[in-house]
């Protein structure tokens, strides 16, 4: 399997002031650049064109590799690579949006995180030099002559540009996979639902931040004069940088336990009707369901300290009867509720392919197309992975219970499992199914339990 290299860095002169970044991707067996990318944006600190340069290199890798590349990401920022790493935690809130983009976009990779000292980073940084340079002058970056003169050296390879970026292709034929739409990766076919007659068969995305090491200063980075000079050295003074992980090696902090609970039965679902945003209220047997689920989780070895629910009135119910035996408050999670259906709410598979039949053909094509008046799964990915960041950010080194549905549990699980998107249409959720994901601040997600029903039995 091919091994990458991302170098990423980038700086503001004035900090805030005039600010760009750079961002190369290598082959990491010969060291060959593979993209290069960078970008004036105008005036920010330096610690936003850092998370800005990462981010430009990991979307650059997963254009070029796709999901499940290996690779190392090495920056010259101390605060950057501590936070991704997980041992410092984010009090600068204006830099969170940022870290959790990146997070999201790592955990489609198998990354290690590698600080290295600002004179080994060389190509990203000349390359948000240049961006500087134009954020300067008050106009976009461009491909330098040097660069240029670079890219066609470039041993085995071709060069090309493409707005802010150029990314060389060798002979081995490496292709990427890009996004479309709402954000959804890759292609898919089959019917799609969820609380539905096809809910078998549901997509989408998530992870963690966090650690249990106190951020120190704001350190910035990149050509911002002499503040800039002292911040690099202050950080190489205040934290020596440790071994990367893995994936592998044991964890060595507490896991922040996410137990996943499907809501109970409701009329639609026993009638295998589109159930998104209609709130249907539990039936006898679904308050039977979630009464057994309570008494599941009220002994060992689960120890809920959190409960969180989807707001909808059959995910609520549920928690507050399982809330109810544990002596817990439910916090209420926009970001946990189902799917918007639009206008197939309450409806059948068959009745919708009769009437709806060119939408929803489109539907099951792809993912960024939405339900006549609804929601696409696109959207709703975004949604449920800003949420479930939260979540373990929030409670961290928590157990935690999310009542939820079909659509939000399943994303959950995708991305903790760094999983295709052809996995969503082999796993199968049923009403109060329970599933478990631990998530750790220097390992990967680790899912321990899936669509356990025992409880039922």
């Amino acid at each position: 399997m091919t091994s990458y290299v991302i170098e990423a860095d980038g700086g503001s002169r004035g900090n805030p002031g005039p600010a760009g970044y750079g961002a190369v991707v290598k082959d990491a067996a010969d060291g060959q650049v593979l993209v290069e990318t960078a970008e004036s944006i105008g005036t920010q600190t330096n610690n936003v064109a850092e998370y800005r340069g990462l981010i430009a290199g990991l979307t650059s890798l997963l254009a070029l590799a796709g999901d499940g590349a290996k690779v190392e990401v090495r920056m010259d920022s101390k605060l950057v690579v501590e936070q991704m790493a997980g041992r410092w935690k984010i009090k600068n809130e204006g830099l969170r949006p940022l870290a959790l983009e990146a997070a999201a976009l790592a955990r489609r990779l198998k990354v290690t995180w590698r600080w290295i000292p600002r004179e080994k980073n060389k190509d990203a940084d000349r390359l948000a030099n240049e961006a500087m340079d134009a954020a300067a002058k008050g106009r976009p970056w461009t491909l330098s002559a040097s660069s240029a003169s670079s890219a066609t050296a470039a041993p085995g390879g071709r060069a090309t540009e493409s707005g802010a970026s150029r990314s060389r292709t060798s002979g081995n034929g490496a292709s990427g996979s890009g996004t479309s739409g709402d954000g959804a990766s890759g292609t898919r076919s089959g019917a799609l639902g969820s609380d539905s007659p096809a809910e078998d068969l549901l997509l989408f995305d998530t992870g963690d931040l966090g650690g249990g090491v106190p951020e120190t200063d704001d350190l910035g980075s990149g050509d911002s004069g002499a503040a800039g000079s002292a911040a690099h050295e202050r950080a190489g003074r205040t934290a020596t940088p440790t071994a990367p992980s893995s994936g592998w090696r044991p964890a060595t902090s507490v896991a922040t336990s996410l137990y996943l609970l499907r809501h109970g039965e409701t009329p639609l679902s026993v009638e295998r009707r589109f159930s998104g945003l209609g709130d249907p209220e539990l039936t006898p047997n679904g308050i039977a369901q979630a009464e057994a689920a309570a008494a599941k989780l009220a002994g060992k070895p689960y120890g809920i300290q959190v409960i969180v629910s989807s707001p909808l009135k059959r995910a609520r119910a549920t928690a507050e009867i399982i809330a109810a035996r544990a002596g817990l408050e439910v916090v209420v999670e926009e970001g946990l509720r189902e799917t918007d259906f639009g206008d197939w709410e309450g409806h059948t598979f068959t009745e919708i392919q009769r009437r709806w039949p060119d939408e929803l053909a489109a539907w099951l094509a792809d993912p960024s197309a939405a339900p006549p008046g609804g929601e696409s799964f696109g959207k709703a990915a975004r949604r449920v992975q800003a949420t479930g960041d939260l979540l373990i950010e929030r409670y961290e080194g928590k157990t935690v219970l999310a009542v939820s549905h079909v659509t939000p549990i399943k994303m959950l699980l995708r991305f903790a499992l760094l999983a295709p998107l052809d996995a969503l249409y082999r796993m199968h959720l049923d009403l109060s199914a329970l599933s478990l994901i631990e998530y750790y601040a220097d390992g990967p997600a680790v899912v321990k339990a899936f669509n356990d029903t025992s409880h039922l039995r």
